[in-house]
């Protein structure tokens, strides 16, 4: 019998794009597709590849609480309270949003408003056997054990997957993350900035230096290696993240030593391809996959490593990796549902 999964805030991209993978997954049923504004409308009349006469449903919190998991896609202020009373239901809870991804001070500095809810605010150590950060690669036993799993945000998770390998081989305070991203990263509300006349032959940066994504960076990289100098930038296409990560190498530290510390970390890793140094990723290798492909190399005259990573901002990124923690959550098999192959070309 499949596992009833309820995915609320399904008309925007990375809940319809959840809707879409679920649709082939072997041992989930969508069993509610939440959408508060959409509530009665066909979801093929938003998204044509997801034909057939469903249409979105009512949040209703109680109906929610009774299915064996719970994928949340709203804004971070929806998610703090649905979040929280599911968990609190004994729902298991996978949130995209970043109500839970920070310690509640954290939350707080980058979000401007006091945490309603710090015992479930996952960057405090303290409360991680009640939430867990859900970047698998790092994390996929707290995953596994908790009821309450915060999904990192597309930035973020390109960003770590790159530079939480080495670690120990940078310079604390020398990262810089130069990132891109295409448009549907932003949401799928209508916005006078992603218009196609705008976007179209166009590349801006935007949010630096305090762009929001930074202090996630921060307090997931291990050990201490900030501050993080971090610069979005959007690019005139649907899907697809490409983020080039600088860090200054310590003293002895060989470009040899770099590509196995990133063999170590992703060998055995389903999602995670690292690349020969010299060949960097493009994003459409990854469009429609939850993979990630990433390179290393090193730069012998300034004393830099320089790490390229991959994903798609609606895969990895968002919807696939939410998937990814809802096998964890389910003990289903992490891989089910789920592949490393982009669509190409």
């Amino acid at each position: 019998m499949a596992h009833r999964l309820g995915i609320v805030g399904a008309s925007g991209y990375g809940g319809a794009e959840l809707l879409r993978l679920v649709a082939a997954h072997p041992a989930l049923e969508a069993a509610v597709v939440a959408a508060n504004a959409q509530v009665g409308t066909p979801v093929a009349a938003l998204f044509p590849n997801l034909a057939g006469e469903r249409v979105f449903d009512a949040i209703d919190v109680d109906r929610l609480a009774g299915l064996d998991a719970v994928v949340l896609a709203t804004p971070h202020a929806v998610a703090l309270d649905l979040g929280a009373r599911l968990h609190d239901a004994g729902t298991p809870v996978v949130d995209l949003s970043a109500a839970f991804r920070l310690s509640a001070d954290g939350f707080t500095t980058w979000y401007g408003d006091e945490h309603p809810r710090p015992d479930l605010a996952a960057g405090d150590d303290r409360h991680l056997d009640a939430v867990a950060y859900g970047l698998p690669e790092f994390h996929r036993d707290a995953i596994r054990a908790a009821r309450l799993v915060a999904n990192p945000g597309c930035y973020p998770t390109a960003s770590l997957l790159a530079l939480a390998p080495l670690a120990a081989l940078v310079v604390p305070g020398t990262i810089v993350v130069d990132a891109k991203s295409g448009t549907s990263g932003a949401g799928r509300a209508a916005q006078d900035h992603l218009h196609f006349a705008h976007v179209h032959g166009d590349l801006a940066a935007y949010g630096a230096p305090t762009h929001r994504h930074t202090g996630e960076i921060e307090r997931w990289l291990p050990g201490e290696l900030g501050p993080v100098s971090f610069t979005p930038h959007l690019v005139p296409m649907s899907r697809g993240l490409l983020a080039t990560c600088y860090a200054t190498l310590a003293d002895g530290v060989s470009a040899a030593a770099v590509q196995d510390a990133l063999r170590a970390a992703y060998d055995a890793e389903p999602f995670v391809h690292v690349l020969p140094s010299g060949t960097f990723p493009h994003t459409k290798a990854v469009a429609g996959s939850n993979g990630c492909q990433l390179s290393a190399v090193t730069d012998e005259r300034t004393g830099r490593v320089v790490v390229t990573a991959a994903i798609d901002n609606l895969g990895k990124g968002a919807a696939g990796q939410a998937l990814q923690n809802v096998n964890l959550l389910l003990g289903l098999e992490e891989t089910t549902g789920l592949t490393a192959i982009g669509v190409y070309p």
